[in-house]
């Protein structure tokens, strides 16, 4: 029988253009190309291997029925190399995957180094262009097999001879101690040139440079310093480098629950995720990112407010329709396999709040405002002033009826009150009064409106009994300071109604079979982001050692390599949901800098310095509170 991976199973190599998954039986699973969202050439992580797969491993046995896994794998250094050894009877190799950054052709390397004995290895690969629906034309041209189908061409340049067999482009070859064997994956046009084939060797070289020099970049020197740079790398990994848009996740449809219809496609950028993690490259040093990111937005929300989505394509498209790919299987036969977005069109008054705060967060951290960012912010933030009172689907971009969610007000509220801040700093020429009034209305209908007062909590919305993870940011963000009572009674019904035994938390409440308040029926896993977000609030209220043991056990749920996806189940213990996942990682960052500030306080600052201040605080206490702010989603 098949073994089926699960999603920790799985490392990331890319190029900052695209990325492949690369199982710990030495497949890669998924592959898009040339960028994060054109239809993959390998989707047997959403199938089977006739979807498209390409496994370098011993030869024998050479098919995925049996249990026999790599010895061993890790990432070289702080890099995306990813090294993988395995051991046989007659002696081992190691395996090197890894994406140049690219300079000409999208290509996967994939290098295969004897180490002892003479170890006989097999490289079978199948194509299978448009998301696994279509079998190339496989055929040698000059000496080198290519791949071609419609727009589509893949070249496999190695040493060793390769021969096509019933659709698999394969190569059966020994390495012995000492030796080592290439392959080398390109993409072009199928219209275009054959791309050149480059020194393996350098390649690996030059790879290992450039993630050795941007990681030296980090000013986070705290004792999680190991799980901040895997949780940056994999950040970087994420961005799109020729136009600075970041990928909420370079996969589509991993399931939320296995067997659920809780898959959506994540290859593209979110105004949310990208400004949530831009504020966590910032707050760790990576101030270029943040001008790109500050380009790409520019770019692309260019014209009237009133047309803002809350997503785009990551060089800034609009048009990101939902269809559903009904020739896959999906994983563990979770479906529908989904590929675009119908989320793109909803209404989520946060996302104003998260581009007001990671624009007031870079201006913070020297990134001056410029005057299209002037026009740009002045115009968002009129547009919210007509719109705050709306209701709408809210940051978990709920399918049903349109709510007034606690979370969107108060992130309004965030939007309005950094204007503010901006203007009093001199980056901005706005007349501040009416948003000194807009904030204190905001702010007193939340109060009001928001939050039940016999259960002593906030909850997901105006009138309901339900809770929401979310309102755990209440105090992140300065919208009441950690030691109101009205915070601590969140924080303490979100643990007892939203977590799980071991302090994992749930978004909100799901029901089973019955529609939920976000218009789907079915269950999901723990959210990560969410029991990063605990962290955060237990450490903010003063429970400093309960966060810390907390965060060592969300520490304790990555894989591997060092990575997260979008959720945890806790009773099959397995990651679920999109691999990797940024929010998550963006929480690991953030949970690891808010614990190192406070630890390194005493408990007479705390609350001054990790939540934003009036603006009669004194400067120097102002800016160690913005920088502790960015942490929200």
């Amino acid at each position: 029988m098949k073994r089926l991976p699960r999603i920790e199973q799985y490392g990331l190599i890319g190029d900052m253009q695209t990325s492949a998954h690369v199982c710990d039986d030495g497949s890669i699973d998924w592959l898009c190309l040339p960028r994060f969202d054109s239809p993959a050439v390998f989707t047997g992580l959403l199938g089977t291997q006739k979807h498209g797969t390409w496994r370098i491993a011993p030869a024998a046995p050479a098919d995925r029925s049996s249990s026999e896994a790599v010895a061993e794998r890790r990432y070289r250094g702080d890099s995306l190399v990813l090294e993988s050894v395995w051991r046989t009877e007659a002696g081992s190799v190691h395996v090197l995957d890894f994406m140049p950054p690219r300079d000409g052709a999208p290509q996967v390397i994939r290098i295969v180094e004897g180490l002892t004995g003479e170890v006989s290895m097999i490289s079978a690969m199948r194509p299978r262009p448009g998301y696994g629906s279509v079998s190339p034309w496989i055929h040698e041209v000059g000496g080198r097999m290519i791949a071609e189908a419609g727009a589509d061409a893949l070249w496999l340049d190695t040493c060793v001879p390769q021969v096509e067999k019933d659709g698999v482009m394969v190569s059966v070859f020994s390495v012995a101690a000492g030796q080592s064997v290439a392959f080398v994956l390109s993409w072009c046009p199928s219209h275009a040139a054959a791309p050149d084939v480059p020194d393996p060797e350098a390649a690996l070289t030059e790879t290992l440079t450039f993630w050795q020099d941007w990681t030296r970049d980090c000013t986070y020197e705290g004792p999680y310093r190991g799980a901040v740079v895997r949780s940056l790398i994999a950040l970087k990994a994420m961005t799109y480098e020729p136009s600075g848009g970041i990928v909420a996740a370079p996969t589509t449809s991993l399931p939320e629950e296995i067997g659920g219809n809780r898959n959506w496609d994540y290859r593209f950028t979110w105004l949310r995720d990208a400004s949530t993690t831009l504020a966590a490259l910032l707050g760790t040093g990576y101030r270029q990112e943040a001008q790109a990111w500050r380009r790409w937005l520019l770019r692309a929300v260019a014209g009237d407010p009133e047309n803002l989505q809350i997503m785009y394509g990551i060089t800034g498209e609009r048009d990101l329709r939902e269809r559903e790919l009904s020739w896959l299987p999906g994983y563990e036969g979770s479906t529908p396999v989904r590929v675009g977005n119908g989320a793109a069109d909803q209404l989520q008054l946060d996302v104003y709040g998260e581009v007001i705060e990671t624009l007031y967060l870079a201006h913070e951290s020297g990134v001056a405002h410029c005057a299209a960012t002037a026009v740009l912010h002045q115009r968002l933030i009129e547009n919210l002033a007509q719109r705050w009172q709306e209701p709408d689907e809210g940051i978990w971009e709920i399918r049903g009826a349109r709510r007034h969610f606690v979370h969107s007000k108060v992130m309004a509220w965030v939007a309005v009150d950094r204007t503010i801040r901006l203007t009093e700093a001199g980056a901005l020429h706005i007349d501040v009064a009416p948003l000194i009034e807009l904030r204190a209305t905001i702010h007193h209908e939340v109060c009001t409106k928001g939050f039940d007062p016999v259960r002593n909590t906030f909850t997901q919305s105006y009138g309901s009994r339900e809770l929401d993870a979310a309102t755990l940011l209440i105090p992140r963000v300065g919208f009441l300071p950690p030691d109101d009572p009205r915070v601590i009674g969140t924080v303490d019904a979100v643990r007892r109604e939203l977590s799980s035994p071991d302090g994992l938390v749930r978004r909100y409440p799901t029901i089973g079979d019955r529609t939920g308040v976000d218009g789907l029926k079915g269950d999901e896993g723990t959210f990560v982001l969410c029991s990063f977000w605990l962290v955060d609030a237990l450490a903010l209220i003063g429970r400093l050692d309960e966060a810390h043991a907390l965060f060592e056990r969300l520490l304790a749920l990555r894989n591997d390599l060092g990575l997260l996806a979008e959720e945890y189940d806790p009773v099959q213990q397995r990651q679920l949901g999109n691999f990797p996942q940024a929010f998550s990682h963006m929480g690991l960052i953030q949970s690891a800098r808010l614990l190192q500030l406070l630890s390194t306080h005493s408990s007479h600052h705390r609350s001054a310095v990790a939540v934003p201040t009036p603006r009669s605080a004194p400067r120097s206490t102002r800016q160690t509170c913005a920088d502790l702010t960015p942490q929200h989603a």
